[in-house]
């Protein structure tokens, strides 16, 4: 908590846990030394040296968990006034026994409380962040769907230019490699944008569960003051404790949303070209729930089925990781592209379903991305890896993606080939020498 790292007094207490029934097993009073001074003291003296520093430090928080050493050390020493017999103790020792157990409950108490609302600031900095991420996707797809009518129309243009002023071959072929640059950069950024659908999508799950819980909590907290004023210790252990699962939920759920912000990070950034060693199995997996979500984040209609079979002896393999994202993500678009053409036209007797699978043969390590849609029809076979070549509606794609997979592929030494038929769906193997 706070950042602190484990000290002496941590470890004192560690060693008085070992020793306490070790004492009481020898002598019983011994025991009860260990119980009531020793514990106490260094409880009070690790958890007052903690909040302090953070106090100092103008950490968050840090004044309610001061609060509740407080009050450990008040009901602690109304202890120490019953134990030596300075007060009446009651029937059996009840007051002296219902102070001791106020006293160590009172510190997870106010440390619930402070951890309540840590995870409420939490959520709603996760939700800024959500509602920004959701912003710029949204910016990103209007933007580039207006790119694409623009560079469809160019493309048409040019074509144009190109067949009627073939006198200007020299000057109408610059124009070309420099719409060709264009159209390159905005296959990427459809590719971002498709990227960020699918993850802004994806991060609101876990945002869900944060709320909820924190709400959870509240409403335990409150229940917790109701029994506190009761003196019913057992109901105070038992909320204690549902108050603690939920903050492990809570935290759980923070840290994959924080996940999926940090890979989002991670994916958009600009690639190097440099290779590292990379989980295959991991890049596939990701990708293909970010490629998935950006689907659903377009039409929440969508659905299909998704099987994986990850060869785990693959290991890691030095590539480029965004390079090689971009392909899978280019062919899994394109896998659900055609599931949801055909459930189009077949209707709901249909069953859309995208596998992936990823094995070693013949020391090669391969992956495979299938699926049961529209296929691929013959007459065109030779044509889906050529620039500017799709088979897609004109405003729907720029037939780059297809290409430039390839030219990755074939930069990083392997090779990308396609099995299809027509109407039964189609499957694209790529290969990798290791």
């Amino acid at each position: 908590m706070f950042d602190h790292h484990r000290g002496i007094i941590y470890w004192s207490l560690v060693g008085c846990s070992v020793l306490s029934p070790m004492l009481y097993f020898i002598y019983y009073h011994n025991g009860d030394i260990f119980n009531y001074i020793v514990f106490p003291i260094l409880i009070f003296l690790e958890i007052t040296w903690i909040t302090v520093l953070a106090a100092k430090n103008k950490r968050r928080g840090a004044k309610i968990v001061i609060a509740g050493a407080a009050g450990f050390l008040a009901f602690y020493l109304l202890f120490v006034l019953f134990f030596f017999d300075y007060l009446p103790v009651g029937p059996d020792g009840i007051y002296a026994h219902l102070t001791i157990n106020i006293c160590f409950l009172i510190l997870p108490v106010s440390i619930s409380i402070f951890l309540a609302l840590e995870s409420s600031f939490t959520s709603h900095l996760l939700t800024e962040k959500l509602t920004e991420v959701e912003r710029l996707s949204q910016q990103t797809i209007e933007q580039e769907k207006e790119k694409q009518q623009i560079l469809s129309a160019q493309k048409e243009i040019l074509e144009k230019q190109v067949e009627e002023r073939t006198s200007e071959l020299s000057h109408s072929l610059k124009e070309l490699k420099d719409t060709q640059s264009q159209l390159i950069q905005s296959e990427k950024m459809a590719s971002l944008g498709e990227l960020t659908a699918g993850i802004a999508h994806e991060i609101q799950n876990p945002l869900n569960f944060v709320n909820n819980f924190s709400e959870v909590n509240s409403e335990l907290i409150d229940e917790l003051k109701e029994e506190a004023d009761k003196g019913n210790i057992n109901e105070l252990k038992i909320i204690a404790d549902h108050i603690k699962d939920n903050e492990q939920k809570i935290l759980q759920h923070g840290k994959r949303a924080d996940a999926i912000v940090k890979g989002m990070l991670q994916h958009s950034r600009v690639s190097t070209g440099k290779k590292e060693p990379t989980e295959i199995n991991k890049l596939a997996d990701e990708y293909l729930r970010l490629s998935y979500h950006g689907m659903r984040a377009k039409d929440q209609s969508f659905t299909v089925t998704l099987k994986t079979d990850f060869d785990e002896s693959i290991g890691k393999m030095n590539v480029v990781p965004q390079d090689i994202g971009r392909v899978l993500l280019n062919l899994f678009n394109n896998a659900f592209y055609a599931v949801m053409q055909k459930k189009n036209e077949v209707g709901d007797a249909y069953e859309p379903t995208v596998s992936v699978c990823t094995k070693k043969a013949d020391g090669n390590i391969e992956i495979h991305v299938k699926d049961n849609g529209i296929g691929i029809p013959q007459k065109v076979i030779d044509k889906i890896f050529q620039p500017f070549f799709t088979t897609k509606p004109t405003g729907q794609g720029t037939g780059l993606g297809l290409s430039l997979a390839y030219d990755i592929v074939k930069a990083h030494g392997g090779e990308i080939i396609v099995k299809t038929n027509e109407s039964e769906g189609a499957e694209f193997i790529i290969t990798f020498t290791s």
